[in-house]
């Protein structure tokens, strides 16, 4: 087991890439925490997984809440003496005020970057100082929106920018803790979030421009996490992994110059 005896948090754990994430450590050995704001739901969802021989606990976080980001790390020392892996997941938009810079509100623009950076930045700080004396992984679940400007959601495009050279900036500064720092961006993935957010004209539209022409599952970002987990990557800090099928990747004329080959 790639993972085994290892302490892993991961923060927005109850759906999505998270959840995915959360399953995927423990089926590899580890400890893993799930912290979460419906604590009901949590432990359901931990009651249920442990049935397979699993080792999943609950610690609460509210994002609302920063004090919870510290409380959430200093319950896991006190439970298990140590932390491993810290996997920063959360992140939040809201595509009815999150628009462009025209019509996007400051006061709206400034909560979400806030909600977003400071998610990572204070999780990030308070576990290096547990973090210091054995080592450790901080893994970044950001999006391609900070590496790719969108006509929409700028708040949330700037935010994920900013996780990205945070992720550098923890890399470097952190590193003679022997405490590596990566990040992930996943393309639009297969998501409650992205399908309850996202008109199927606009994930249609977007699919069009990627050359693989699908959604990511959400397993397929957990593999990535499990990798920066592990210790197969204890080489490899400040990396900036996009998973997007290659979306970006190409001319931005690669939707029709695709569909006119085929009409040939």
């Amino acid at each position: 087991m790639r993972l085994k005896n290892k302490i892993i948090l991961v923060t927005a754990s109850t759906r999505g890439i998270g959840l995915a994430i959360v399953k995927l450590c423990a089926k590899e050995g580890a400890t893993v925490y799930m912290a979460a704001r419906n604590l009901e739901q949590a432990n359901l969802i931990a009651k249920e997984l442990n049935c397979n021989g699993y080792s999943i606990k609950v610690v609460y976080n509210d994002a609302n809440k920063q004090e919870t980001y510290i409380s959430m790390i200093d319950e896991v020392i006190k439970n298990e003496g140590k932390i491993d892996v810290l996997i920063n997941n959360f992140g939040t938009s809201n595509p009815k005020i999150d628009l462009n810079i025209e019509y996007t509100k400051y006061d709206d623009f400034i909560n979400i970057i806030n909600m977003n950076i400071s998610s990572v930045f204070i999780a990030s700080q308070h576990a290096i100082k547990y973090m210091k004396k054995n080592g450790g992984s901080i893994i970044n679940i950001s999006s391609i929106s900070g590496i790719v400007p969108d006509i929409s959601q700028i708040a949330y495009g700037v935010s994920k920018a900013s996780i990205n050279y945070l992720t550098k900036e923890i890399a470097g500064q952190a590193a003679s803790y022997n405490i590596r720092c990566n990040a992930i961006l996943p393309g639009m993935t297969a998501t409650d979030a992205v399908n309850n957010n996202l008109t199927s004209v606009f994930k249609d539209y977007f699919l069009r421009h990627s050359p693989i022409k699908r959604m990511a599952f959400p397993e397929e970002i957990a593999n990535a996490a499990i990798y920066f987990a592990s210790d197969e990557s204890a080489f490899t800090t400040g990396q900036i992994l996009a998973i997007h099928g290659g979306f970006g990747m190409v001319t931005p004329l690669y939707a029709d110059m695709i569909e006119n080959q085929y009409k040939r």
